[in-house]
């Protein structure tokens, strides 16, 4: 029993505390533009490549 009063008074805690909430949307938003980079480089990266090569091939 104890240990459910101590976990919904963390979470009391937690809700109430505006630190933990600006954390938390900062780290969606660097997670959200980690996903863009991620999709930006995957996209990118396949003509880039053959860009490289089209250039080695010239040399």
């Amino acid at each position: 029993m104890t240990m459910l009063m101590t976990r919904l008074m963390l979470m009391t805690k937690l809700i109430g505390d505006k630190k933990g909430v600006t954390a938390l949307e900062y780290a969606l938003i660097a997670a959200l533009i980690a996903v863009v980079i991620i999709g930006a480089v995957s996209l990118l990266g396949s003509s880039v490549s053959g860009v490289f090569s089209k250039v080695a091939n010239t040399i």
